[in-house]
């Protein structure tokens, strides 16, 4: 429905024909809106041809990147796959240590259990009693006692009886 302005004379169209008329100051929810995509979309389209040509070359991948990702991927995987085989190596090693201990602690409480077995077992007081009362020892005297300075001291072989002075040997470097 085209009408005549009258000061031009040209026709114009009627926008509104076919549309009902809302009333009020609320305006009414268009039933498309826009999504992220269409904004991305028309951002797209509203870029340069140098910026085409830019991505278009930035997703081009030759060879010589397709062999370095491959590389970079499988040296990935043999690290991820040694590092799995040493977490478990040092899970194994680690239970077994636990194992260890613990048999460690128990041969510790034994070996101490049967120490205490065999010292409630020996009465000191008894062998003495035995010794001197049995046997007739006695304890030895002061004049029987000999003093005597050790070369080494580690221990003594005694091949001789001790002389009476004490000194067993006396080396060239050592004096008194």
């Amino acid at each position: 429905m085209a009408k005549q302005t009258p000061r031009t004379g040209r026709r114009r169209t009627d926008r509104t024909a076919g549309q009902m008329y809302v009333y009020g100051n609320v305006a009414a929810k268009p039933s498309y809106e826009p999504s992220e995509y269409d904004e991305k979309r028309r951002r797209r389209k509203n870029a340069s041809r140098q910026v085409r040509k830019n991505r278009r070359k930035a997703f081009h991948m030759n060879s010589d990147y397709v062999t370095f990702l491959a590389f970079a991927a499988v040296l990935g995987l043999v690290l991820c796959a040694n590092y799995v085989k040493l977490q478990s190596r040092i899970t194994s090693r680690s239970e077994n240590i636990t194992k260890l201990q613990g048999e460690l602690a128990d041969m510790k409480e034994e070996n101490n259990t049967r120490y205490n077995f065999v010292m409630d077992a020996v009465n000191l007081e008894e062998i003495r009693e035995k010794a001197q009362g049995t046997l007739g020892m006695v304890y030895a005297s002061e004049d029987q006692v000999i003093e005597y300075t050790s070369p080494s001291a580690d221990y003594v072989k005694q091949y001789e009886s001790i002389p009476e002075d004490g000194v067993l040997a006396q080396s060239d470097k050592h004096t008194d």
